[in-house]
């Protein structure tokens, strides 16, 4: 590995809260300051929505080739469960600890395959229904171990949670609108709505309520004839985008 992509990776590990810090050449150093030989170059990000699943793929293993009995563990951050391992390639087999703290897949081929090498393996995690969007979720963890349980690569994973879309349920489509016409809609708790029209340009905002729901109404006429609207919710720096609606105003 180049000593360029090295560092990129080792600095966005260490910007996600990874287990080890960079060390001297050839090494990484513990969070708590030992030197630590295994290098940490596995790495895995996603954004799942509340109450939602989402495929968090991890690869990045550049090592010796190991043979079967190997294994790459990934540990669920908090908040999170594991509840599937999709990855059906032949030689490997999955499987998800019980609760789902874990998960891990098994290569069960020969060292000559490049078993770990150029592929991403994807845990499913489901987030919990009360996590807060924009959270980055702490303590999720990749390690990769020979068939001894000698690790040979640790990495981190970046899970983020994610914000709901909003939905835009008013103004009807497909009837003569005024300039001015309620826009409504729902969004996460909170979340500043904002809506666009087909040039996107500003409508109109607002923030949603405790219950979900906001409304807005443009401060500038819209123009005659037909557009189209959309609204964006956006929530301690992470966004999600409505569905279009197609409008028509009278003139």
């Amino acid at each position: 590995m180049s000593r360029t992509r090295k560092t990129t990776i080792l600095a966005a590990l260490a910007a996600a809260g990874a287990l080890f810090a960079a060390g001297p050449p050839g090494t990484a150093r513990a969070a708590g300051g030992s030197p630590d030989p295994v290098g940490h170059e596995l790495w895995a990000s996603a954004t799942i929505e509340p109450g939602r699943a989402g495929i968090v793929q991890a690869g990045g293993y550049e090592g010796a080739p190991l043979g079967a009995g190997s294994v790459l563990t990934l540990t669920a951050p908090a908040g999170t469960r594991v509840t599937g391992v999709p990855f059906a390639a032949s030689g490997f087999r999955g499987s998800v600890a019980a609760g789902g703290h874990s998960a891990s897949y098994a290569f069960q081929g020969t060292a000559a395959a490049g078993a770990w090498h150029g592929r991403t393996f994807p845990f499913v995690l489901t987030v919990s229904p009360d996590a807060e969007p924009g959270t980055r979720l702490p303590d999720c963890t990749l390690d990769l171990r020979d068939a001894k349980g000698t690790v040979h690569q640790r990495g981190g994973c970046a899970v983020t949670v994610g914000l709901p879309a909003p939905t835009l349920s008013r103004p009807d489509s497909g009837v003569a609108l005024g300039g001015s016409p309620e826009t409504s809609g729902t969004a996460y708790p909170g979340a500043q709505v904002t809506v666009v029209d087909a040039l996107e340009q500003e409508v109109c905002s607002a923030t949603a309520a405790p219950d979900g729901t906001w409304s807005c109404v443009p401060g500038i006429p819209l123009a005659a004839g037909p557009g189209r609207l959309q609204a964006t919710a956006t929530l301690n720096g992470v966004s999600a985008t409505s569905e279009q609606i197609d409008i028509t105003v009278a003139g």
